[in-house]
């Protein structure tokens, strides 16, 4: 029995849980803008959740010529993801443009150099969604959704989608799937998001936040 005075350790208070911070990593590839507009609308969703907050990455483009190298440092924008990034996260958002009904080449070669992360299984278990844009109505979004998905299967990573409890769904008239976030350029040079496109990007960064949070604070 304890003293008077003594704290009973099954008396302790828990740490505020309003402490607990969450990191999200939204990684993306983005060549005329479209797809960055998108992963700036994820992050506004992921710090909607309380404790959450996004970490915006990029990758740089491939070059055509073998030893060619990109500055460490963008010259603007978000910095180049490293697997660190990966590895720190409690969630991962992934965002590229279509590419013949497939993801982007810079996306491909950067996850492509994820088997450090793989073999102990650093990614396994986290929250994972998935974004993408074409310039066309059927220009292959959800085939380019599903593919980005495969490599995260390897990883053992919980793939999150959009419910059609989400109204934006039914509205939307461009881009919107249930396996993710996208958007319609109709071939127009200026990455203008439709109002339920963000709405959707939104939902997507909300969605994975929430569940990335949930499975942190249990």
């Amino acid at each position: 029995m304890s003293r008077i005075g003594e704290s009973h350790p099954c008396t302790m208070p828990a740490p505020a849980l309003e402490t607990l911070v969450v990191d999200i990593l939204v990684l993306y590839y983005s060549r005329d803008g479209a797809t960055a507009a998108m992963a700036q609308q994820v992050c506004r969703g992921i710090e909607t959740i309380a404790g959450a907050q996004a970490r915006l990455r990029t990758v740089p483009p491939v070059s055509t010529v073998c030893e060619a190298t990109d500055d460490a440092i963008p010259a603007s924008g978000p910095p180049y993801a490293a697997l660190a990034d990966l590895r720190e996260c409690a969630a991962l958002v992934m965002g590229s443009p279509t590419r013949f009904g497939n993801m982007a080449a810079p996306l491909k070669y950067f996850l492509d150099a994820t088997s450090a992360l793989w073999l102990p299984g650093d990614l396994a278990g986290k929250p994972a969604g998935v974004f993408t844009s074409t310039a066309t109505m059927h220009g292959g979004q959800e085939t380019t959704l599903l593919s980005m998905m495969l490599p995260l299967f390897h990883h053992g990573m919980l793939l999150v989608g959009l419910p059609y409890t989400e109204a934006a769904l039914t509205r939307t008239r461009t881009g919107g799937t249930p396996y993710g976030a996208s958007h319609v350029g109709f071939n127009e040079r200026s990455p203008r998001l439709s109002d339920e496109e963000a709405e959707l990007c939104r939902a997507l960064g909300r969605r994975v936040a929430d569940l990335a949070a949930s499975l942190v604070r249990h």
